[in-house]
């Protein structure tokens, strides 16, 4: 069986986590990159690494852009800093300007960047990569990570523009793709466009995903990393052994993991 690495999981929203810990493992996933989304997330994902240490669960610490709030962030960099040895990343942070009540609210897209700013600050300091969320603001998460000299980056679940996507590849950071891969137009495009070694796979697990075009609807967990491998691997016309090689090995490198 072909082995895989989630890059993206959102453990701590899982509700049956042990059962599903136990599909991934039948299905081959031999690693699992697990997300924060607040202090509270981080702190139940610290647990969850505790009571689940016989698993192969790698952490990332953050706040999330739909949880930003510039008091928790002294909390939240605290927790970075006391467990550098436990963590391979900063995230889920960035920015998040789809919906219309934040586009057109200053303060709440300034919160945001604020938090995110402080967080990629961090992340150089600690020598580690961001997985960023940017939907509906891209641009401006490229430049914060500029102008705060992160050097190692990943756009989560990319489905934006190929001109933007140019500037994310100039800037040699990657992009990832989830189980819609098979489905959705802009994030096929996005794949197909980038070089093989700039993309990562995942599932942004327990995230539902809808095929309307087939009718099918399921609720992600790690094990549906298989998903996307076989729709990345139909979509490069590879074999999915070659992708997973490749693919598996932009994680490690990425994340600084040996699995």
């Amino acid at each position: 069986m072909i082995s895989l690495i989630d890059t993206h999981a959102h453990l701590d929203h899982i509700e049956n986590l042990d059962e599903e810990l136990k599909l991934a493992q039948v299905a081959g996933i031999t690693a699992i990159m697990a997300m924060s989304v607040s202090v509270e997330s981080c702190r139940k994902n610290l647990e969850i690494i505790r009571t689940h240490f016989q698993s192969q669960i790698f952490l990332a610490l953050g706040i999330h852009p739909a949880e930003a709030d510039v008091s928790k962030l002294d909390e939240c960099c605290e927790l970075i800093r006391q467990n550098k040895d436990r963590i391979k990343a900063v995230g889920e942070v960035g920015l998040d300007f789809w919906y219309k009540d934040v586009r057109q609210d200053e303060a709440k897209k300034e919160t945001q960047k604020k938090v995110f700013w402080r967080l990629c600050e961090l992340s150089c300091e600690m020598n580690l990569p961001v997985v960023v969320h940017s939907r509906g603001a891209q641009k401006h998460c490229l430049e914060i990570l500029a102008d705060t000299g992160v050097g190692k980056a990943v756009f989560h679940w990319y489905d934006a523009s190929i001109p933007i996507l140019k500037n994310i590849l100039d800037q040699g950071y990657l992009i990832s793709a989830t189980p819609n891969l098979s489905y959705n137009t802009a994030a096929r495009e996005a794949v197909e466009f980038a070089p093989a070694d700039r993309v990562l796979i995942e599932t942004d697990s327990p995230v539902r995903f809808c095929n309307r075009s087939i009718g099918e609807e399921f609720q992600a967990g790690p094990k549906d990393v298989r998903r996307t491998l076989k729709a990345y691997a139909e979509l490069k016309k590879i074999d999915e052994e070659s992708a997973a090689n490749t693919l598996n090995q932009n994680a490690r490198r990425f994340f600084n993991v040996m699995v």
